[in-house]
């Protein structure tokens, strides 16, 4: 993996646990979600009808598909892993569809694109996996709960997977702009909850008077972490972009274990360490 890649991918981490972590203060719940859709689609629309103009950027029925094709992926991926939380323990579902997530997406990129990681980057990607199951696999209990959270981590982490495909083939052998990808994400919840907002217009206006700070913050931080993602994959294989992304977990304990207050220090950070290792080896490889 080059620098400039690594950098990109550190960068994004960063970037995605500061929005997850600033969610998790505010509990942002479906109001949040669409005031967050609102803000960013505010501020990427502007942008995208100028690089439109400015950059001739093609926009044909390949762009809209793939774009489509994404935002329904990222719907996916996000109903099934809310689901996940109501119906089963967080740390069931979060670690399965965070290490679920990378192993389906390495196994598509060597099946699809024929991709054959070194053996550095494959330890690397099995310490990551590692690493995140250790960090946030606790209180298994006998019962039902458990199969529950392991069937709805894997179907997030499947969804994961698939979009990250289909974003790899649609900026790297179709040219798609990794604005109009970003942007369909962002405009697919806003139309769909439309409705809802408007029979609700009081409840989503105090959402939005309250938390306007960090639901603006979500929306800016969100899409650009996915886009220094997107331009990492035009040039490193998704083998080694999929599972550094996990890197965002680190920084995720940081910010639960620092601001948050949360337990199992000692076992978050060993998996975080786990995690560094495995990054290394994707680097280094």
């Amino acid at each position: 993996m080059s620098l400039s890649a690594l950098t990109l991918i550190i960068i994004a981490a960063i970037v995605h646990a500061f929005w997850n972590f600033t969610t998790k203060k505010v509990n942002g719940k479906l109001p949040f979600y669409w005031c967050t859709s609102l803000f960013a689609v505010g501020m990427f629309v502007p942008y995208v009808v100028y690089q439109l103009f400015q950059h001739d950027l093609p926009f044909d029925q390949i762009t809209l598909g793939f774009s489509a094709l994404s935002a329904v992926l990222h719907l996916l991926y996000f109903v099934a892993l809310q689901t996940g939380y109501r119906k089963a323990d967080l740390s069931v579902v979060y670690p399965i569809a965070r290490g679920s997530g990378p192993l389906c997406s390495v196994t598509g990129a060597i099946l699809l694109f024929h991709e054959k990681p070194g053996t550095l980057a494959i330890l690397g990607i099995v310490l990551i996996i590692l690493g995140v199951v250790m960090m946030t696999l606790t209180g298994w209990k006998h019962d039902k709960r458990i199969v529950t959270g392991l069937g709805y981590g894997a179907l997030t982490g499947l969804f994961i997977a698939s979009y990250t495909i289909a974003d790899k083939i649609a900026v790297v052998d179709y040219h798609v702009s990794v604005v109009f990808i970003t942007l369909a994400s962002m405009i697919l919840p806003f139309v769909l909850l439309f409705p809802y907002t408007a029979a609700k217009r009081s409840e989503y206006a105090i959402e939005l008077k309250t938390h306007w700070k960090p639901a603006f913050i979500v929306a800016a931080c969100q899409p650009l972490s996915y886009i220094l993602v997107l331009i990492a994959m035009k040039t490193t294989p998704v083998s080694y972009v999929a599972p550094a992304r996990e890197l965002s977990i680190v920084f995720g304990v940081f910010f639960g274990v620092h601001s948050l207050k949360e337990k199992d220090r000692v076992k978050r950070i060993l998996g975080a360490l786990v995690i560094l290792a495995g990054i290394v080896l994707l680097a280094i490889d």
